[in-house]
């Protein structure tokens, strides 16, 4: 099969992309598929959650060109990681004056992509450069968003900067979907999630992630919620989301 280059992204922080990269990742890789995560993200909290060591080396020192390769860390027999590190806050300002700066992880990832069945990108909070490298190099983007006024309001300009990317760098470029996260059953909760079903349609995925302590326990542990707790409702509808997914991409 094709490898499936799929980005987690917004630009508002907290609303569970770090947790969905790691989780479907874990998942897909127990099911047998060739996984790799990659970290964009200067907190650099998906690499604290897969690896128990910080590593020596991470994604930095490829996008800015004092390597050639991408940093690929073993978690499992079927999950690799490209970590991060607080270095990638310098990396925006270094790639200002770089050619084709918006294709240097397109251009990394197309030498490993042989390798892997998926490829799962935890975008950093902002629409900068990493995001539009990330976006760049993708097949899907999917849109984690938690039901709440301005997350929901704050689409508009996600959809407009993608359009952007679409019309110049990847024509693939698309909200593929939208994950709801941190979902508990409210008043207001429910109705964003009328209005959203209601204008977007299948857009927005069936499953969605229930609030739930297990998700932000999990990390501290190095493990995905499948592994630390397979009955919570977090380890249910991450397992859900996934088959959902597959289904999207046509597997």
């Amino acid at each position: 099969m094709e490898t499936k280059v799929i980005s987690f992204g917004n630009h508002k922080g907290g609303v569970a992309k770090t947790t969905t990269t790691a989780n479907v990742g874990s998942i897909l890789a127990s099911k047998g598929y060739k996984v790799l995560v990659v970290d964009l993200d200067a907190q650099a909290n998906l690499t604290v959650s897969l690896l128990k060591k910080e590593p020596e080396n991470s994604i930095y020192y490829a996008l800015t060109g004092k390597t050639s390769e991408l940093p690929v860390i073993p978690v499992t027999d079927n999950l690799s990681i490209v970590p991060a590190s607080l270095q990638l806050a310098m990396a925006e300002m270094e790639l200002t004056a770089a050619i084709s700066r918006e294709r240097i992880l397109a251009e990394l990832l197309e030498k490993v992509k042989p390798d892997y069945d998926f490829i799962l990108i935890d975008c950093p909070p902002s629409l900068g450069l990493l995001t539009l490298n990330a976006f760049t190099a993708s097949n899907e983007i999917i849109i984690p968003l938690v039901a709440e006024v301005l997350p929901f309001k704050g689409l508009t300009m996600i959809n407009d900067f993608i359009k952007q990317v679409q019309h110049r760098l990847n024509r693939e470029a698309h909200i593929s979907g939208i994950l709801l996260t941190r979902w508990e059953s409210t008043k207001l909760t429910k109705e964003i999630e009328s209005r959203l079903r209601n204008q977007l349609g299948s857009l927005v995925f069936d499953v969605k992630i229930r609030k739930n302590i297990a998700i932000a326990e999990a990390p501290l542990e190095s493990k995905n919620i499948v592994e630390f707790d397979p009955k919570c409702n977090g380890a249910q509808d991450y397992c859900a989301f996934t088959d959902e997914l597959l289904t999207m991409v046509g597997i």
